[in-house]
């Protein structure tokens, strides 16, 4: 099951792990993230919500409450129409986006459009 936001500028996807990722953190975390992600799907342009990671294709949506920084993990798809699909979600411990979090959000996008090319 995927939960879709339809705009007029944007469509956001959430993948069964991004899901499972807001339904188990707080409550105010999840709302958070989600209004930021609102935001950014109705074209407002705010860097401290969502950036682009370095050398990948992977966005992070970023939320911080109760001093933990959570992050929603996602990329473009525009090939037909703008979506930008969320893959999954952590708690970040660090002031680096780990790794192993970034890899597992590539293989997402991989098998995504390995996917939508059968």
């Amino acid at each position: 099951m995927h939960l879709y936001y339809y705009s007029m500028k944007k469509i956001v996807i959430y993948l069964p792990e991004a899901l499972e990722f807001l339904l188990t953190i707080d409550k105010t975390a999840a709302n958070k993230l989600v209004y930021n992600v609102k935001k950014i799907r109705m074209g407002v342009v705010d860097t401290n919500v969502f950036k682009k990671l370095t050398g990948t294709n992977i966005w992070e949506f970023r939320a911080l409450y109760d001093g933990n920084c959570y992050r929603l993990l996602s990329f473009w798809d525009t090939r037909t129409e703008t979506l930008i699909v969320a893959t999954h979600g952590f708690v970040k411990k660090s002031t680096k986006t780990p790794r192993k979090e970034i890899d597992r959000a590539e293989t997402i996008r991989k098998e995504y459009f390995n996917d939508k090319n059968k």
